[in-house]
């Protein structure tokens, strides 16, 4: 067998490049997605931009558009609420994990921290959601179970759409970044019930007020293309 390569293939990075493009409104909900106009822009064939909406389509981040074609899904609140129960379920596991093991690995996190208030005074969503994700992640993999991991990666596709549409909306954007710094002293501490709290009580209230925000205001204007004349790396 030939060694697998660790890098994105250009159906990947395709995906990502829509995926980012529809987190950050260059995409809003009931955007009708052209094929053809997003290979132009990706400077790709139709092939791997075909792949990529489809993926996407699996994932809940689009859906059949009236007569052909795909379209962004609208956020629906009961699915995020159900979507944020499972990641409050999994992320008080890993805190709790993570502080049980005491690991002076858990120091990685100050990193992060330091890089999500400087994204929130920057008031770039890609930044936000990066730093929070980065936290997160952190957090799995000083759990010790790599399931944990496993299990909540797929769900941050819907997650990131989740969030930067509200950050859309929002005139400030919530700064979590003391929740994430008071979970990290106690992963620190020892103290795993606390730590596992923390996260729970974190992520419930993150969900409270994204269900509210997407019940309450309207969705932004769409965009007509996505962005201009950006290429995706051949793999």
């Amino acid at each position: 067998m030939r060694s697998l390569s660790p890098q994105p293939t250009l159906v990947d990075q395709v995906y990502e490049a829509i995926l980012s493009d529809i987190t950050e409104g260059r995409f809003g909900s009931e955007s009708r997605l052209i094929q053809e106009d997003i290979a132009a822009a990706l400077g790709v064939s139709r092939q791997p931009v075909q792949q990529a909406l489809l993926l996407l389509s699996r994932h809940g981040v689009l859906r059949d558009a009236p007569g052909r074609g795909l379209m962004v899904a609208p956020l629906d609140p009961a699915q995020v609420r159900d979507l944020y129960e499972i990641r409050g379920a999994m992320d008080g596991l890993a805190a709790s994990l993570a502080a049980r093991r005491s690991s002076s690995a858990a120091a990685e996190g100050k990193a992060p921290i330091e890089r999500g208030r400087a994204a929130v005074k920057s008031g770039s969503f890609a930044r936000m959601i990066a730093a929070d994700m980065e936290f997160h992640f952190l957090l799995y993999r000083l759990s010790g179970n790599p399931l944990v991991a496993q299990v909540c990666a797929p769900h941050w596709t819907c997650l990131r759409r989740v969030m930067g549409e509200v950050l859309a909306r929002a005139e400030a954007p919530r700064d979590i970044w003391d929740d994430h710094e008071a979970i990290l002293e106690a992963v620190l501490a020892g103290d795993a019930e606390r730590a596992g709290q923390l996260s729970r009580a974190h992520v419930n209230n993150a969900s409270d007020a994204l269900a509210e925000s997407i019940a309450a205001r309207p969705a932004p204007a769409a965009a007509a293309v996505p962005r201009t004349r950006r290429r995706a790396a051949a793999s």
